[in-house]
């Protein structure tokens, strides 16, 4: 540890996309990334867009660790000053500590910023992951102590790190979202099989109501996609984001960043009444996994939300042999549209030794609760059993 170097960017744009990528996304090489969350492209749409910064409360602060100069591990690091966009919640802990006279904020959050998609938050070049994720590890603790920060959280991990940040003393959570797999399946069709025949026939029953308000409906990725659709999402976008959120997360730039830089990692699902587009929901395109990140209309339309987000997004999936499709948060209504409860990962560090036991103990009943929730909502799923025969 003590020949590795621990330094701070002031932001994304300190770091070249070649060398950050090599870390983030080494199997992009030649290809597509496993998430093209963590990608440079990414970040610094969020970055150059406004959408990240002091107004937001993510104030990015990206460590880099060096081995004889050089960087061999990186993480999305960021000073909060909220706990907005984060998608999984502290606010409790927040309204506990502070009512006990501390100092919540700010914290230290490694994260994408308003994205709840499981990924690798501490980067790394191949064979370097251990050592790389426990430098990070200690260096974001380090920085932490030394500013007199109340706790550093690291969310939306991967399985496997949240494994080796438990080794090394951070507190592990489990919550949940739902996730949709593919079977093999060849047609939407060979998914459809798979499940009851209730849930089945719901299914086409909300395919066809969607499919009969005489609604266009478009799926743009690549050049196909053209400054238009991105006017028109911006609106979609706003409806969702001032009824959700109060104000939206992103603004109108960074929608011009994803067109001018991320055409081929997003697909837009759009449906139009003649040539006016009415309704939208954006996804990102991973190696194995479409990625379903915002949704919004100008006209309500019975079942073309499930449409938009749910069947066309696996109709997608299914066309282009994708693995999953990650719906984003929350939302017990998946389960019914085929899409199953799957654990989340986070790890959790807190420098006030009484209030990280209070917590401690919290997680440990949360993990058993969440469990067992998640046995009894697949037990409960849409899928047939095999006396069902449907």
């Amino acid at each position: 540890m003590a020949e590795l170097e621990i330094s701070l960017l002031s932001n994304f744009a300190d770091i070249p996309a070649r060398e950050w990528d090599a870390l983030a996304c080494p199997e992009g090489a030649s290809g597509r990334p496993l998430d093209p969350f963590t990608t440079h492209r990414f970040l610094m749409a969020l970055e150059s867009s406004g959408s990240i910064g002091v107004r937001s409360g993510w104030q990015a602060r990206p460590m880099i660790l060096r081995e004889a100069g050089k960087t061999i591990a990186a993480m999305p690091l960021f000073v909060k000053t909220n706990s907005q966009g984060e998608y999984i919640f502290d606010h409790n802990w927040a309204n506990a500590f502070e009512r006990a006279g501390g100092k919540y904020y700010p914290k230290l959050q490694v994260a994408v910023p308003f994205t709840p998609a499981s990924g690798r938050r501490f980067l790394t070049l191949p064979g370097q992951e251990e050592i790389g994720a426990k430098g990070l590890i200690a260096g974001a603790i380090q920085t932490a102590e030394q500013n007199g920060l109340s706790s550093l959280h690291i969310t939306f991990c991967t399985e496997d790190e949240a494994r080796l940040g438990a080794e090394m003393g951070l507190m592990h959570r489990i919550t949940q979202q739902f996730h949709w797999i593919n079977q093999g399946y060849a047609t939407f069709d060979d998914f459809l099989a798979r499940l009851s025949s209730r849930k089945r026939k719901a299914i086409r029953k909300e395919r066809d109501t969607a499919n009969a308000a005489g609604l266009t409906i478009q799926t743009l990725t690549g050049d196909a996609l053209l400054p238009a659709h991105w006017d028109a999402f911006w609106q979609f976008y706003q409806d969702t984001g001032a009824r959700k959120w109060g104000t939206p997360y992103l603004t109108r730039a960074a929608f011009t960043e994803f067109h001018s830089h991320m055409r081929d990692d997003t697909l837009l699902v759009m449906a139009f009444a003649g040539d006016r587009p009415v309704a939208g929901a954006l996804n990102f395109i991973g190696r194995d996994t479409l990625f379903g990140r915002y949704w919004g209309c100008v006209e309500d339309h019975p079942c073309l939300h499930f449409e938009l987000c749910y069947y066309r997004a696996i109709d997608w999936a299914i066309a282009h042999g994708l693995k999953r499709v990650e719906a984003g948060a929350q939302g017990d209504h998946k389960l019914a549209r085929g899409y199953l409860p799957t654990p989340i990962h986070s790890l959790h560090w807190i420098a006030n030794d009484g209030f990280a036991r209070a917590v401690a103990d919290y997680l440990d009943a949360e993990r058993n609760a969440m469990a067992e929730d998640i046995e009894v909502m697949t037990a409960y799923g849409p899928f047939r059993l095999s006396a069902d025969s449907g």
